[in-house]
């Protein structure tokens, strides 16, 4: 899924970003409000980590104005203040959970997932279609009870492809999801990772689950196929 961090401490920012790309996602940074207000309002993103003391906007103003646009990615806003004060205005403004620093990682990542699992739509913490299983947490597909070796950006869009199964997905929509917002090469590149992916969770189990809907994009089928 993909993220956008707005951190005006770099190496923070950097080091986030490494965390939460080891830990599955995508990750496009900001570094002051007003950067991130323009991401947020521009792209399409999960979940938005964010940063109170920021230059240009505060964090608390970014969320407020997120808002009064009709912007509702779930917020998670990352401060150093100890005041509860502070949280219940984040939360006011329209925040959907607020970590305090010093954090872990690991801790953050996982709080992203949950909320995801309960804003906007209903997320399970595992993903299943028919008998094709995906662990977001654990980095684990399986399917038949079978355990499949998928590199990390054939995981993440097998991910998309089943949070939307059903769904038509095109080649920009899984670009902007699943590559981050400096990728400007080749959108056949996705076609590479269907490919790629249909060798791993089709044809070994004789299914036909990622079909191609000609000139609008690709289906994970419901059922699993």
């Amino acid at each position: 899924m993909r993220l956008l961090v707005v951190e005006d401490d770099r190496p923070l920012a950097r080091a986030l970003e490494q965390s939460l790309v080891a830990e599955g996602f995508v990750v496009d940074i900001a570094h002051d409000g007003d950067d991130g207000l323009w991401r947020a309002t521009e792209e399409q993103y999960d979940a938005i980590v964010l940063d109170l003391m920021l230059p240009g906007r505060n964090g608390y103003q970014v969320c407020a104005d997120l808002r009064a646009q009709g912007v509702w990615t779930p917020i998670v806003i990352l401060t150093a203040k100890d005041g509860e004060f502070d949280e219940a205005e984040a939360l006011d403004t329209g925040a959907d959970d607020f970590i305090r620093k010093p954090f872990s990682p690991v801790v953050l990542a996982a709080r992203v997932r949950a909320l995801l699992r309960r804003v906007v739509r209903e997320r399970p913490a595992v993903l299943t279609c028919g008998d094709l299983s995906l662990d977001p947490a654990e980095h684990r597909c399986e399917r038949d009870g079978q355990r499949i070796d998928l590199t990390a950006k054939e995981f993440v869009v097998l991910e998309y492809l089943m949070r939307t199964a059903g769904e038509v997905s095109s080649k920009l929509e899984i670009l902007e999801h699943v590559w981050d917002f400096a990728y400007d090469g080749d959108p056949n590149l996705v076609e590479v990772y269907i490919s790629s992916l249909r060798r791993k969770i089709d044809l070994p189990f004789g299914r036909s689950a990622i079909t191609t809907i000609r000139g609008r994009g690709y289906r994970l089928e419901s059922d699993g196929g």
